[in-house]
């Protein structure tokens, strides 16, 4: 509450009142005149208040007055009233309304008191009161006040004394910020300059006055300090140095400013304080621990603790706060410092002294000014330096053993240059396990020394614990550790201090320059210190120079490193080992930025060391540079070797692994320390990468032995994964471990990942590590099958692929390296330097690049070089990849692919036979990809690469399928060349005109395949090319495919191609496969193929080499013949196509002679194609007219017109203008050309003819018989090729013609194809090869009929042939001297088997007897042509059907002879009158007696008829019989004038012998009667006597024939009958054989025929002889009515009836005079 409000003014003034009041009461007996004093005072007071409105001014104004009562009071030195009274002053001060002189006389009337003795704290209180109020006390008043207070410190009551205590250090502070205060209120007014030299203690003139008190009671103090008599304190008794200089270090800490800003008081640090410090400290200095107090002039002679400790306090802040004033002074406190740091110095002081130092370390910038002014300095104290040597070598001798009396020895820095080499430490995050003894008490261990850690003070803050013990006397007993842990501290502030600021302004400095750089003005500022108002103020200012910032790295890092180094080894505590390494690191990470590279490797070094097992043979570490020499640490004087952890280690172990090592050693342990001192190192990698350089080396093999250990394994994209160990003892991780493991390996990938942050240098840097770390481990791997160390390639592979925006700096020295890696022969080596390229590539195509890689060509072809390179290794397993990896470039970037084709498709073709299965499989897969999606996108340049590729697949032997698929792939580009054709044409020819161009100006002809031909052309001329090598290929099954697919092609799309194009086409590429082709089958092997691959069995068609070549061979001829036939046009016009043709019917021919019925077949189908038997006329030139083909008149012949003649696309002008004009002949140029063609054809035609139907000249050796279907081809040919040829056919010819004819017709079949070819027995037909014949026959005959004169001598050859034909019915042809079996008549299944042939011939008799009905219509044709009398045809016929007639019965088929029957008969209905018409020249003369012969050979047969012969059969035959009689009858007899009388002899003599000897010998009773040709018997017998009987017998000879033959008749019936009496009367009961019973029917019958016969003829033609013999025939007709059979009785009856005509009376004897 505020003291001037009027409330409180009125409070005040009833206070007041109230204690006068109460003061007089108690004084009114004791002491009157204090009460009357009083009661006058409240007078006063009332006054003051009624007249004046500033109540309280008046009151100041009075205050002596109104102080009065109380003092007075005070005096009486009553405890209740003094008490009262000190209240009321109290209250009076604390409203401030005492003035000066009152206050002097209430400091007085307290001294008086004090002395007295009275209440000592109420003193103290109303003081302090007093002096915090208000300013109105000064100089002597102020200088007796703290006397007071002083002297109240020195009673022998604590609490006052304590009081007192408080009570100076609150007025000393109060005296200077009064001080302070007045400096702000004159702040900005002029005063005057001290003069510097002044040197009198008193004359402070110059200050004001509250700083001359301040100036005064600070002089004193020193004074007192060194014992020496106060100036201005008058009064003191009695002083302590304890508290005096607790006092002079408060002021020095609390107002540094004063003593900044003022000279004097400046002035008085420099002469009074420093040299005051520097003396008191001289005990400590001198002591030694051990050795005897030296005299001393000092006060002290042992070092006391609390003097010494507070003298290091004011120490402390002298140094923090005024270093900039005592440079020279601080030098000498700082080398104290270092001094009290010594092993003999008592153990306290070292504690305090380590505490202040402690408070240097926590501020950095103190540290770099004692760099930069003694360091830096020649001929300079090197006090940095020591310091931190000094620390280093303090806590190394805290772990060696005392007993051993150490020399005391500063650090020599030169013997510490080795900071790494020895420290092997075992660490590791995770827990620190409470096992094998090892306490849960953080602490470092050493060589049996066990030290506790203490927590001393939080991290950045000097918080020390024996500095600030101000209470005691004796020294304290410092716990174990405790110096240690602040010594620990010490180093870790220091680090954090001086990295966390250079690391600050080099940021500035770098932002600053990088500013400058952009050219605009700038500011430097640093932060300013708050607490340094000095001259290092403009030091600040500007930048620090960085050769600061060097020389305090380096005047540290030697120290540092290796009391660090030292800790890390003896650390047991996990968070001291995690703040032990962030040192480390941190210094590492500053050396890396400001360059120093031996500083940084060496604290790297130490982190790895830390990392591996102790004593771990990784030379890289070892010899990492030749100043990390092996030496070992002197630490003062003692050369120390670092243990190695030994069985009792106080380290928990957390794995065990192999190492990572050339020869197999035993297993390794990581400690929890390793693992820790592992992820330093990684973070060090992680976050500061780009200040490592070359110490990436040491980084990146410490961390891939480490990871070997733990059994980290790469996957995929490269990332360490946990796997187990390959061999050996497996890796034993602690489930601690475990759970650690994917961290790392986390952490692991982003240290990777963090290089896309680090510039391109450093970027290198870890390439370079990188790779050099790869080549150990492909050196470690080589000759032996242990797993290898992937980790370099796994982090390659990484760090390309987080890189890609910058690849091309990195691609080649990345690539170059893993190519090697891909070539290693270990496999798991190999594998993973593919993964690691293919990955990369993909990733580089994938990219998006700033600049697309569509546009930028050579980044594209650079990142796709390394997938070819890949080419030229041989190993399986990086093939696989390779094609894996481009499979998916196809997958995911095909369409972008661009000028990289040409790279994506070598590799895809770059197989190999001997590279196994799996592999061209994969590779073919990406072909198809290819071809299917990604043809349109590629350049068409690349097409042809295409084509050779897909080829290259159809030509390996490992895999069948994918020869077929690819050649199916062929397919598939061809149409795409087809369907694109104009886009791809004009690209290629704009191409070709660049390369063209090039070529010239290199002055070299352009080189590519198919030269001269246009590119597109080239391109199908390739692809024809790439077919015609697989249609030769060994395998059947692609020969087959490529063959179809090459035909199909050229067919399909030909017509793509220039003309010119197709002379290549037909030469290079069909006729070279057609030689090729042959020539394989000549060659081809005969040996029988048992399985095709697998389990498949093969066709008997196609089991040996040769069957399967011969395939190959039809399907080219095929081919080759459909493309001449369908591109007939275009190939005649090329100008060689007569030379084309003369060697395709070589093909043909050769084809056609082949032993392989399949391959000789399929030529003659070829042959027909390309005869093309109707000649194909295009719509569009069918002519109306002649002129629409070019002729100009039907007569004139054609000659070209100029050059306006359109060329005629036909095969044949002349023939096509024939159909037109009919018989006129018109000579064309094309005709001359085209019957040039069909003659060679029949050239050819002969060839194959007479060559195939050759019989061969043995039968020993197996030999080759044409097959019927092929011969059928062969003769169906002849018609067509005839057409052409007719004009110029020769008799000549029709005989090479009738060779071929006949020759083909008697080639037997093989027995196995016989039942497919002949007949079933039921039925009897043609073969189509006999059709065949006959067609080509029957169109010879037409043409030779309607032929000119010259033509029609031809007949008789061709009689000729036909009747060579129609003697096969019953002679069949022999083929050579090969056995036979024949196939006889097929009604009576009688197959007549000669030896067991394998030829069966064929059944002719069909072929036979349509032969024989051709000659009888030919001949009905021709009968009266002359050269078929003159060459006697009639007489070689009925030669010819002699021999069917004579066999009858006999002849293989009944229906030859019926036919030769009815053929004789129409022949000689025709040729019978033209014979008589000749019959002058005699040129029929031999054919009469051939007649006559044949007739009885045929009526009289010597073959008997089949058993079973129906009657109805019987009697048909019979009317046959009576035709010939017949004709006989009506056609010869009659003209017998015209005919030889030896044949009418002949004729007779037949009809005599015919109408008796015409019984059948074989015939069952019942069918006696019908079986007797009876019929044929009168006929003859009517004929016989008809001619003998007739009135116009012409010669006696004919009538003597007539008689003779009754008579023989008669005589012949006589004894018949007679015998047949007979022999009945003397068989008696017993019946006569059927055949007597038949016989004699037979003549009863006969003579009954005869009889009626003679009553016909003319009585003057029957001689009297001959009835004569009649009658005399009934004496035994009457005997034979005995006969019991019934059958004869009734040839009986029918005999005896004609005689009732005879039964006359009779006549006399003479008649006309004869008897």
């Amino acid at each position: 509450m505020s003291t001037t409000t009027p409330e409180a003014i009125k409070k005040l003034l009833e206070n007041l009142q109230s204690d006068l009041r109460a003061l007089s009461l108690e004084c009114k007996k004791k002491f009157p005149p204090v009460k009357e004093a009083a009661e006058s005072g409240i007078v006063k007071i009332k006054t003051i208040a009624a007249r004046n409105t500033d109540v309280l001014a008046a009151l100041k104004e009075n205050s002596s007055e109104v102080v009065q009562p109380f003092l007075m009071g005070c005096g009486t030195k009553e405890q209740k009233i003094t008490h009262l009274c000190l209240a009321a002053i109290q209250r009076l001060m604390s409203h401030e309304v005492v003035s000066e002189a009152a206050a002097e006389n209430i400091i007085n009337m307290l001294w008086q008191l004090m002395e007295n003795g009275l209440e000592e704290l109420k003193l103290l209180q109303t003081v302090l009161v007093l002096l915090t109020t208000n300013t109105v006390v000064h100089d002597e008043a102020l200088s007796k006040a703290i006397v007071l207070c002083f002297r109240l410190h020195f009673t022998k009551d604590n609490i006052t004394n304590n009081t007192a205590a408080a009570t100076v250090r609150q007025v000393v502070t109060v005296v200077f910020e009064r001080m302070v205060a007045e400096d702000e209120r004159y702040k900005g007014v002029e005063h005057p300059v001290v003069v510097p030299g002044n040197s009198n203690r008193r004359s402070v003139s110059t200050l004001k006055p509250c700083a001359k008190d301040a100036y005064m009671l600070f002089q004193d103090l020193c004074q007192l300090v060194n014992a020496d008599a106060p100036y201005w304190l008058v009064g003191m008794t009695e002083m302590t140095r304890t508290f005096g200089l607790e006092l002079l270090e408060s002021v020095l800490n609390n107002f540094p400013q004063v003593f900044l800003q003022h000279q004097e008081f400046s002035f008085l640090l420099k002469e009074r304080v420093c040299p005051l410090v520097i003396k008191l400290f001289s005990p400590n200095i001198k002591f030694r621990q051990g050795s005897g107090t030296t005299a001393s002039p000092a006060p002290v002679e042992k070092p006391y603790f609390p003097i010494c400790m507070r003298l290091l306090r004011v120490v402390s802040v002298l140094i923090k706060h005024f270093y900039s004033l005592l440079v020279t002074e601080c030098e000498i406190f700082l080398s104290l410092l270092v001094k009290f740091l010594d092993g003999d110095k008592p153990q306290w002081l070292r504690a305090v002294a380590v505490e202040s130092i402690h408070r240097l370390c926590v501020q950095p910038q103190l540290l770099r000014c004692f760099c930069q002014s003694y360091d830096m300095k020649p001929h300079s104290t090197k006090v940095f330096r020591d310091i931190v040597n000094a620390l280093g070598s303090f806590i190394q001798s805290l772990f060696i053993v005392p007993n051993q009396g150490n020399t005391s020895a500063v650090i020599n820095p030169s013997a510490t240059s080795n900071p790494g080499a020895p420290v092997a430490a075992q660490t590791g995050p995770g827990m620190m396990g409470v096992t094998g003894g090892v306490t849960p008490q953080p602490a470092f261990e050493y060589r049996g020394t066990w030290i506790p850690i203490l927590s001393v003070t939080v991290q950045g803050s000097a918080k020390a614990t024996y500095l600030e013990m101000l209470d005691k006397v004796e020294p304290p007993s410092i716990p174990e550790g405790y110096a240690m842990s602040v010594a620990f501290t010490c180093l870790l502030d220091l680090v954090r201090g001086i990295t966390t600021m250079i690391e600050e302004e080099l940021g500035q400095d770098e932002s600053a320059s990088v500013m400058d750089i952009k050219a605009s003005p700038l500011q430097k500022e640093t932060p300013e210190n708050p607490q340094l108002q000095s001259e290092s103020d403009k030091k600040e200012q500007e930048p620090v120079p960085r050769i600061v910032w060097e020389e305090m790295v380096n005047a540290c890092w030697c120290g540092l490193l290796a009391a660090l180094s030292l800790l890390l080894d003896a650390s047991t505590d996990e968070t001291a080992t995690e703040n032990i390494l962030k040192a480390e690191m941190t210094m590492a990470v500053l050396c890396g930025r400001l360059g120093l590279v031996t500083p940084r490797d060496a604290f790297i070094t130490a982190i790895c060391k830390g990392s591996l097992p102790p004593h771990y043979a990784l030379t890289v570490l070892n010899s990492s540079s030749g100043v990390l020499s092996n030496k070992s640490y002197s630490i003062q004087g003692q050369t120390v070797q670092i243990i190695s952890p030994t069985s009792e280690s106080h380290q928990q172990v957390v794995a065990v692994g192999q190492p990572l090592a050339i020869q197999p050693q035993g297993t390794v342990m990581l400690t929890a320390k390793n693992i820790q001192c592992m992820r330093t190192l990684l973070n060090l990698a992680h976050c500061h990468g780009a200040v490592l350089g070359t110490s990436w080396q040491l980084v990146l093999a410490t961390l891939q032995h480490l990871v070997w250990i733990l059994g980290l394994k790469p996957g995929s994209g490269g990332a360490l994964k946990p796997g187990r160990a390959v061999e050996g003892p497996s890796t034993v991780l602690t489930t601690a471990v475990m759970t650690d493991l994917p961290v790392i390996s986390n952490i692991l990938s982003r240290l990777f990942e963090s290089s896309q942050y680090l510039d391109d240098v450093s970027l290198h840097h870890l390439i370079n590590a990188l790779c050099s770390l790869s080549m150990e481990a492909m050196d470690m791997a080589y000759g032996n099958n242990k797993e290898p160390s992937l980790f370099a390639v796994a982090k390659l592979l990484e760090t390309g692929l987080v890189n890609m925006h910058r690849i091309e700096i990195l691609w080649r020295p990345l690539t170059g390296h893993l190519l090697e890696v891909c070539q290693h022969p270990n496999s798991r080596m190999r594998e993973w330097g593919a993964e690691a390229m293919t990955s990369l590539i993909k990733a580089g195509l994938a990219f998006k690049y700033e600049q697309p890689l569509s546009q930028n060509q050579r980044l594209h072809l650079l990142l796709l070089n390394p997938l070819k390179e890949l080419s030229n290794i041989t190993h399986t397993d990086i093939r696989q990849k390779q094609l894996e990896c481009v499979l998916q470039i196809l997958q995911s970037q095909g369409d972008s692919l661009g000028p990289g084709w040409p790279l994506v498709l070598g590799v895809i073709g770059a197989i190999r036979n001997d590279q196994g299965e799996a592999l061209i499989r994969t590779a073919f897969q990406c072909l198809q990809l290819v071809v299917t999606d990604f043809l349109p996108t590629m350049p068409c340049t690349c097409l042809q690469i295409v084509v050779d590729v897909a080829g290259s697949f159809g030509l390996q032997n490992q895999e069948l399928n994918i020869s077929l698929t690819s050649i199916g792939l062929l397919w598939n580009i061809s149409d795409y060349f087809y369907q694109r054709g104009e886009a791809i044409e004009k690209e290629l020819n704009r191409e070709e005109a660049i390369l063209q161009k090039q070529a010239e100006e290199k002055g070299v002809p352009l080189n590519r395949p198919f030269h001269p031909a246009p590119p597109f052309d080239c391109l199908w001329l390739c692809l024809y090319a790439k077919l015609g090598e697989l249609c030769i290929d060994p395998r059947p099954a692609v020969r087959k495919s490529a063959g179809q697919t090459l035909f199909s092609t050229v067919a399909a799309h030909g017509t793509l191609l220039q003309h010119l194009t197709w002379h290549t086409v037909v030469w290079k590429v069909l006729f070279h496969l057609l030689d090729r082709v042959r020539e394989s089958t000549s060659t081809a092997d005969k040996e029988k193929i048992e399985t095709g691959g697998g389990n498949i069995l093969i066709h008997h068609s196609r089991d040996t080499a040769e069957k399967q070549w011969a395939e190959t061979w039809v399907l080219t001829l095929a081919g080759v013949a459909r493309i001449f036939n369908s591109r007939r046009y275009l190939l005649q016009s090329l100008g060689d196509f007569t030379k084309a043709w003369d060697v395709l019917l070589d093909h043909i021919h050769s084809a056609a002679l082949s032993k392989n019925n399949e391959v000789s077949l399929a030529a003659l189908k070829s042959f027909q194609e390309i005869l093309q038997i109707v000649t194909p006329v295009k719509e569009f030139e069918k002519p109306e007219t002649f002129s629409a083909i070019g002729v100009p008149g039907v007569t004139a012949p054609v000659t070209p017109t100029g050059p306006g003649r359109p060329l005629p696309r036909i095969d044949s002008l002349g023939e096509r203008l024939g159909k037109y004009t009919g018989p006129e002949q018109i000579t064309v140029t094309d005709e001359i050309e085209d019957s040039s063609l069909w003659w060679a054809a029949w050239n050819t035609w002969y060839k194959i003819g007479s060559e195939s139907t050759k019989p061969p000249a043995s039968c020993e050796k197996i030999i080759f018989i044409p097959s019927q279907p092929f011969l059928t081809a062969l003769i169906q040919i002849f018609p067509a090729v005839y057409q052409h040829i007719k004009t110029g056919f020769s008799m000549d010819d029709l005989k090479k013609l009738g060779a071929i004819l006949h020759g083909s017709v008697s080639v037997p079949i093989s027995s196995d194809a016989s039942p497919f070819i002949l007949p079933s027995y039921t039925e009897a037909v043609l073969t189509s090869l006999q059709e065949a014949v006959l067609t080509s026959l029957d169109g010879l005959q037409k043409a030779i009929c309607v032929g000119p004169e010259n033509m029609q001598i031809m007949y008789p050859a061709l009689f000729d042939l036909v009747l060579g034909f129609v003697e096969f019915s019953c002679k069949p042809p022999q083929y050579g001297k090969l056995e036979t079996k024949h196939v006889a008549n097929a009604r009576f299944n009688q197959i007549q088997l000669f030896a067991p042939a394998e030829w069966v011939a064929l059944n002719y008799v069909p072929f036979a007897e349509k032969s024989l009905e051709f000659v009888v219509d030919l001949y009905q044709k021709t009968a009266c042509h002359k050269a078929v009398v003159n060459e006697r045809v009639l007489q070689k016929i009925i030669q010819t059907l002699r021999i069917p007639l004579s066999l009858k019965y006999a002849c293989p088929s009944e229906s030859t002879w019926k036919l030769a029957i009815s053929s004789l008969l129409k022949v000689l209905s025709i040729g019978l009158p033209v014979a008589r018409q000749h019959a002058a020249s005699r040129k029929f003369d031999t054919m009469w007696p051939e007649l006559a012969n044949t007739f009885e050979d045929f009526l009289f047969t010597k073959s008997p008829a089949p058993d079973n012969l129906s009657i109805q059969e019987f009697q048909k035959n019979e009317s046959v019989d009576v035709e010939v009689v017949q004709l006989i009858s009506t056609e010869i007899l009659p003209y017998a004038n015209f005919i030889p009388k030896e044949f009418v002899g002949q004729i007779m003599s037949m009809l005599n012998k015919g109408s008796i000897h015409s019984q059948s010998s074989s015939f069952t009773e019942a069918e006696i009667d019908i079986r007797m040709r009876e019929e044929f018997s009168k006929v003859c017998f009517e004929t016989l006597l008809q001619f003998s009987f007739s009135n116009k017998v012409t010669t006696p000879q004919e009538g003597y024939i007539s008689r003779m033959a009754l008579s023989v008749l008669l005589r012949r019936s006589q004894d018949v009958l007679h015998h047949y009496v007979e022999d009945e009367r003397l068989s008696g009961k017993c019946p006569l054989p059927r055949q007597r019973v038949t016989e004699i029917t037979f003549v009863l019958k006969a003579v009954s025929t005869l009889i009626d016969s003679l009553k016909k003829t003319q009585p003057e033609n029957v001689d009297a002889s001959t009835w004569a013999q009649v009658i005399a025939l009934y004496p035994t007709l009457v005997e034979c009515i005995t006969c019991s059979s019934s059958e004869v009785c009734s040839a009986l009856k029918e005999a005896l009836v004609p005689f009732k005509d005879f039964m006359h009376p009779p006549v006399p004897r003479v008649q006309n005079g004869d008897s």
